[in-house]
């Protein structure tokens, strides 16, 4: 794609870096087929292909961002599938980054919208304010029943995101360091999020019970909070890279303490942002070659378990349970792992498959669900259609956004692929799995670990 930036505009980096992307693109429209917005709209605008010219002319000339640009980029589900799809290499998700915070500097949305943005930004990387706001949501819900139908789609929305069951504050959640059972083969350090501490605190717990079982020792690190991804989305940059540095210096500190084998993430959105922590801060000569360390740490927890080996499980699962894997979008797109999370769940003795247009986004897409509510629904309603066809016990998914919007009270239940793993090798039953027969014994894997892991490798 042929680029016109003014003389002197390119000697900010990020406007090298746009122009530099911009430019990779060769206008193959690979990415239409498997964008998201545009199989359900069929407006070119709302493809990547047409983002990037949007974006394109705005950063080339510097003028403020217009309505319609906004509108085309806010519809990004920012899903990477396109990323995927391109033969170009084209670094769409950093180039939409650089967007939005332009439109954040020089568009002034709608007061209502502005409020919703401020109020997602504040409250949900906030344990506190979070599980305050989920609380308030739950009464409001049933408050405001008879009159559902006369609410603004947004307020709506909202209403129906608002999670029926919140956890406890979980005992996994206070800094500490959590010692390996047996001998110890890793030290690392687990983030344990934000939203996921009070929509399901039974997830950090899984991941500290698998990992010691398998010999990690755990740091919950004083510190340490949200990954920033909120912020990013929303065209924070700054914000974003307020949350990455508290969370730098955290993990830091553990470096300096000791070994630190690997910053453990189980949220593949949060590990997206924290693999990404080397980029954003690049330009800060102070912080970017620890950012650089941080990120090159930053493991999912199915990389971790792969590569330590589950252990000898017990004869303690039902027969032969169907589990459909949704692959999150920032799993499968965005970090490129494809396969662990089904290979381990072979081993345990599950019975996996995968859904038709596994590619596709669900449409939960962090804050989507509530600034995008009509394509969100859509997006979920054909995962959902897609899901059921495999007719499963159970959906297994790596990623709280994914689990929010596919486990509504319509949906299927919906767990973490480390609450699976945890029960097959000694923990306990999820909490949201359904009831099934038990058996006598465990049939043999029949996944070969090492060539999906090279195989995915090699994608990488």
């Amino acid at each position: 794609m042929r680029t016109e930036f003014a003389e002197g505009r390119l000697n900010d980096p990020s406007l090298r870096e746009a122009d530099a992307i911009l430019r990779t693109c060769v206008h193959c429209g690979f990415c239409l087929a498997t964008c998201p917005t545009y199989l359900l709209l069929g407006d070119e605008l709302d493809s990547p292909r047409g983002r990037l010219y949007l974006a394109k002319t705005m950063l080339e000339s510097g003028r403020p961002a217009t309505e319609p640009v906004v509108r085309h980029l806010d519809r990004c589900l920012t899903c990477y599938s396109c990323m995927t799809t391109c033969p170009s290499g084209v670094d769409y998700a950093h180039l939409v980054e650089r967007a939005r915070d332009h439109i954040e500097h020089t568009y002034s949305r709608p007061s209502r919208d502005r409020l919703l943005r401020r109020s997602l930004a504040t409250i949900v990387p906030n344990p506190a304010l979070f599980r305050f706001a989920a609380l308030a949501g739950q009464i409001a819900r049933v408050l405001t029943r008879p009159c559902a139908r006369w609410l603004p789609q947004r307020f709506k929305a909202m209403l129906v995101n608002a999670p029926r069951r919140i956890g406890s504050p979980s005992w996994v959640d206070r800094p500490q360091t959590i010692p390996a059972e047996g001998e110890r083969r890793m030290r690392v350090a687990l983030l344990t999020g934000c939203a996921q501490q009070v929509l399901r605190p039974e997830i950090n717990e899984a991941t500290v019970r698998v990992l010691t079982r398998h010999g990690c020792e755990v740091v919950i690190a004083r510190g340490a909070g949200c990954c920033g991804a909120i912020l990013h989305q929303l065209g924070s940059a700054e914000s974003a890279k307020r949350f990455a540095r508290t969370n730098i210096a955290a993990w830091g500190r553990e470096l300096e303490a000791g070994e630190l084998d690997a910053v453990v993430f189980n949220a593949s959105g949060c590990g997206l942002a924290v693999r990404d922590y080397g980029h954003l801060l690049a330009n800060e000569p102070e912080l970017a070659a620890q950012a650089a360390r941080i990120a090159g740490l930053a493991r999912d927890v199915t990389e971790v378990l792969l590569k330590l080996g589950l252990k000898p499980l017990p004869a303690r699962l039902p027969e032969r349970i169907p589990v459909t894997y949704h692959a999150a979008c920032t799993m499968q797109h965005g970090l490129g792992l494809r396969t662990q999370s089904k290979a381990l769940l072979i081993q345990a003795g599950f019975v996996v498959s995968e859904p038709e247009e596994a590619h596709l986004c669900c449409g939960s897409a962090g804050t989507y669900s509530v600034l995008q509510p009509e394509l969100s629904a859509a997006l979920r309603q054909r995962k959902l259609s897609a899901i059921r066809a495999r007719a499963p016990s159970v959906v297994a998914t790596d990623n709280i956004g994914c689990i929010t919007q596919l486990g509504g009270k319509d949906g299927i239940p919906v767990v973490h692929t480390v609450e699976l793993l945890d029960w097959a090798t000694g923990g306990p039953k999820p909490v949201r799995f359904p009831e099934v027969k038990q058996r006598n014994r465990r049939p043999s894997a029949s996944a070969d670990l090492s060539a999906c892991a090279t195989t995915d490798a090699g994608r990488r």
